[in-house]
């Protein structure tokens, strides 16, 4: 059991799925845990934690919504040890059928949102003396999944900007790294076609799909101290597809 007491936590796109998985465990383990996402859900899940949980809606590409969650935090709880960049948008497409609409709605969910919030959290972790940072990217990022152009391009996008972020963050005792998860059973999945679904599943070394949970807990470790010498690594779940 990896002890959290007296960490502050935010963990974005919480109010579903894998975000809502790992603010629960964080909660579970001791930590005060701030849910952001533009789902109004995501204040029952707070709710449930009594005085250690906190929502805030928020847009996660919105600069001044970045300024707004480090405010709330900071007032609520004092401190920021641990940001989660867990919300993502999913919505699969060839080159050839993503619009500019489509390009950029990904471009601001996933990969604009994910520069915000290293750039707003680390400001205040410099202050109060490191943490972690832990961006969820794809193995969509890992390997030439045709059919989601635009998503798996900025979850390469994410790739990088995670191992830039950890050289420049080493020496200020911010660590970042990024997980890989594969094919997990969450709404999200839901966006994919019957066809889509059957191709993925075939693809899976351990023939299921993950669960929510077992992401929450390699989160879980990254932000732990058990991870205290691991910056800038990039860990996959995704049932051995690689």
């Amino acid at each position: 059991m990896r002890n959290m007491q007296g960490k502050v936590v935010i963990v974005t796109g919480a109010a579903s799925g894998q975000g809502a998985a790992e603010a629960k465990l964080f909660a579970e383990h001791g930590a005060k845990v701030v849910v952001t996402d533009i789902d109004e859900r995501g204040e029952d899940i707070a709710a449930s934690f009594g005085s250690s949980g906190h929502f805030v809606r928020h847009d996660v590409g919105d600069e001044g919504g970045w300024a707004e969650v480090m405010r709330q935090t900071l007032d609520r709880f004092e401190r920021i040890d641990v940001l989660v960049n867990n919300a993502g948008v999913f919505k699969p497409a060839t080159l050839m059928e993503t619009d500019v609409t489509l390009w950029q709605l990904h471009y601001r969910v996933n990969q604009l949102g994910v520069f915000l919030g290293m750039r707003a959290a680390s400001e205040v972790m410099v202050k109060t003396g490191g943490g972690a940072i832990i961006n969820v990217c794809s193995n969509a990022a890992l390997n030439n999944v045709p059919g989601m152009f635009a998503y798996a391009s900025t979850k390469w996008a994410v790739r990088g900007m995670t191992k830039l972020a950890a050289s420049e963050f080493a020496t200020l005792g911010i660590r970042v790294n990024s997980i890989y998860p594969g094919i997990i059973d969450t709404p999200m999945l839901g966006q994919n076609s019957a066809e889509q679904l059957t191709h993925y599943k075939s693809m899976i070394p351990m023939q299921r799909l993950g669960t929510p949970d077992e992401v929450a807990r390699l989160v879980l470790f990254l932000a732990s101290d058990d991870a205290s010498y691991i910056t800038g690594g990039e860990v996959t779940i995704d049932g051995g597809i690689g």
